[in-house]
């Protein structure tokens, strides 16, 4: 169990963009779940500036195996020019629901 299993962190424009990308990394079985987490405030430096947005965050649940393919979906979906994609080990979590990730990705 122990690294098998990956949640990739994205942030986006809006509720709508999120769930839109949400679906399609579901419907794609390349992501067992994501969760859309509105109201974030980000405070950034962009191009010499220092930026403060409103996002979504996107908690993106996959296979280790997945990780890959799930990072370059997502950047060929995301609107952003250099979108934030940071993917975390799951180290550790309840087996039945790290089962239902196997069960919900394609192999």
């Amino acid at each position: 169990m122990d690294g098998d299993y990956v949640m990739i962190l994205t942030t986006l424009p809006g509720e709508e963009e999120g769930k839109k990308i949400a679906r399609t990394l579901v419907e794609e079985k390349i992501a067992a779940c994501v969760n859309l987490i509105p109201r974030l405030t980000s405070v950034y430096r962009w191009e010499g500036k220092v930026v403060e947005d409103n996002e979504v965050l996107a908690l993106i649940k996959t296979t280790s195996s997945k990780a890959e393919e799930a990072m370059k979906r997502l950047k060929e979906l995301h609107p952003y020019k250099v979108p934030e994609i940071l993917a975390l080990a799951i180290k550790n979590g309840f087996k039945p629901y790290l089962d239902w990730i196997d069960e919900s990705v394609s192999k």
